[in-house]
């Protein structure tokens, strides 16, 4: 079938525009090549092989081996613990298992820390009770890994719950009357078939790790990106951080060819309509089960979400304004939705080349368009800043240009989205319809369409919700007196005034819960809608 494929021809407006998406995405990496060279070979040679540039890079790499390990485990626990048991509350359970994308890192961090650190709750618990102080273990490499795992694990979740509900309960109970164990049904029948969504998500989950600055920073664990932050913001030095900002492409490579090269072992694994699933029961498990999702919960949902109450309560107690969010609350949302939108478009023919078109440059197109997760935000707004300035004047200080570093910041979320849910339709479906009388764009949109709308869906809530959340690049795009709720946040905590924070981030959660709520629900109600 793969033979089949790379003997077809691209058509010539996909090709046009999926190498128009591609030098779009490619402008921060000339940015920083170009930054990167200015000086010569050898101040970049200086600062990319020292001694303390390989540390960083270590760091980096042990952080993302952990986080992606834990990430993957939480995540298919936890959608197949919604999608295919008797689980009390599942409906409950599936929102409040994806809530925790909600949470910009350097709110997570913070609510860590005030939980967890040396003055937080369990310590001063722990002393009113005469116990001494929590352990200081909050800082450095484990309070980052606990971080960035427990709270990025739902880009990989998202993508299974519907890929989980899509599975075929005929296939495992005819592997079940053989004599297979349930372990041996999993391992070998039912995880295969979710290899593309855990593979999307997981390439998410690594480019999010390796680009993240507010979560390492403020738990004080030294990795590239706060490297290249500090010689930005601190030095101002930007042919320093162009430089070790190399390092960051040159590891999102790595783990993009490696993503590639698993990708390319998938087949298709839906060849005909699945019929409603019968959920497992989990008997004396039940309980035990709830309990540990309560603790889950309470760590990642529950703790943050009461340390921004917190702050709420202690400033109305002294006197405090809570901070005006009606206009920052339209402009993240109008901005999100756009951004939403656009890299959506701009995701689904580079997806569509690569899996119904595969070669070399379909190969190449991809890579680029997941190039710019792997770098951090500030890199990718200075990069528009220097295009925009010399090339494009009129397009400065517009939405316009910050939606668009949006969309190349986030492409690969829809992008990775998208390649999961073609991956999962066999082409036969697509040549069935042809051989029907149908012409290619009335088979797409009346077969293929339909079929991967969950994958499309969850792409564009994972842009909306990131989007909200994002900070460095919107303050350095964002027009004059522009503010968003990310910015408002930003402002207080920066100078201190957390209570001034509190109604901007809680806001914030709200926007970002109806997304959430809508791609975990969604599937449910789908699948009780087809039992009736």
């Amino acid at each position: 079938m793969e033979l089949l494929a790379r003997k077809r021809t691209t058509p010539l407006g996909l090709r046009g525009l999926t190498w128009g998406v591609a030098i779009i995405a490619a402008l921060p990496l000339i940015y920083i090549l170009v930054r990167a060279f200015q000086s010569g070979p050898q101040p970049f040679a200086d600062a990319v092989f020292r001694v303390r540039s390989l540390k960083l890079l270590w760091n980096t790499v042990a952080l993302i081996c952990g986080a992606l390990a834990i990430s993957v485990s939480v995540a298919l626990a936890a959608a197949w613990l919604v999608a295919r048991t008797e689980l009390w509350g599942r409906q409950l359970w599936a929102l409040l298992l994806a809530l925790p994308i909600v949470f910009p890192s350097y709110v997570a961090a913070f609510a860590l820390v005030a939980i967890f650190g040396p003055r937080g709750f369990v310590s001063d618990a722990l002393s009113a009770l005469g116990l001494g102080s929590f352990p200081d273990w909050i800082y450095g490499y484990p309070g980052a890994l606990i971080a960035l795992s427990c709270f990025t694990y739902p880009y990989i979740y998202l993508m299974l719950i519907p890929a989980v509900h899509s599975i075929d309960p005929a296939v495992e109970e005819s592997a079940r009357l053989l004599g297979m164990s349930r372990r041996s049904v999993f391992l070998s029948i039912v995880l295969p078939q979710l290899k593309a969504p855990i593979y999307a998500g997981g390439l998410l989950v690594t480019l999010y790790v390796i680009s993240d600055f507010g979560a390492v920073s403020l738990l004080r664990f030294d990795t590239l990106t706060m490297s290249v932050f500090h010689a930005y913001r601190s030095l101002f030095d930007r042919t320093v951080a162009a430089s070790l900002a190399t390092l960051l492409i040159a590891l999102a490579i790595v783990v993009i060819l490696v993503s590639s090269y698993l990708q390319r072992s998938l087949r298709p694994t839906r060849v005909g309509v699945s019929r409603p699933l019968v959920r497992q029961p989990l008997g004396r498990a039940q309980v035990p089960i709830q309990l540990a999702l309560t603790c889950f919960a309470s760590l990642t949902v529950v703790g943050p979400f009461a340390v921004l109450l917190g702050w709420a309560v202690r400033a109305l107690r002294v006197g405090n304004e809570l901070g005006q969010v009606g206009a920052p609350l339209l402009r993240s949302l109008a901005v999100s939705l756009a951004a939403a939108l656009v890299a959506t478009l701009f995701a689904l023919p580079v997806a569509l080349r690569s899996t119904r078109y595969p070669g070399v440059a379909s190969r190449w197109i991809e890579r680029l368009c997941y190039a710019g997760y792997a770098l951090p935000g500030l890199v990718i707004a200075l990069a528009f800043v220097f295009f925009a300035t010399r090339q494009l004047p009129w397009l400065y200080q517009t939405s316009t240009l910050l939606v668009l570093a949006y969309v190349v910041r986030f492409l690969p979320q829809p992008l990775a989205a998208v390649r999961a849910a073609l991956e999962d339709v066999a082409p036969p479906f697509e040549e069935s319809a042809r051989s029907l009388g149908l012409s290619p764009w009335q088979s797409w949109r009346r077969v293929t369409l339909p079929l991967i709308a969950p994958g499309i869906a969850a792409g564009a809530g994972l842009v909306f919700l990131t989007t909200m959340k994002e900070l460095p690049a919107t303050l350095i795009l964002r027009p004059t007196g522009f503010d968003t709720l990310a910015t408002r946040i930003w402002a207080a905590a920066d100078e201190g005034i957390f209570s001034e924070a509190a109604l901007p981030a809680i806001s914030l959660l709200a926007a970002s819960a109806l997304p959430v709520w809508w791609l975990t629900i969604r599937p449910a109600l789908a699948e009780r809608k087809e039992r009736s």
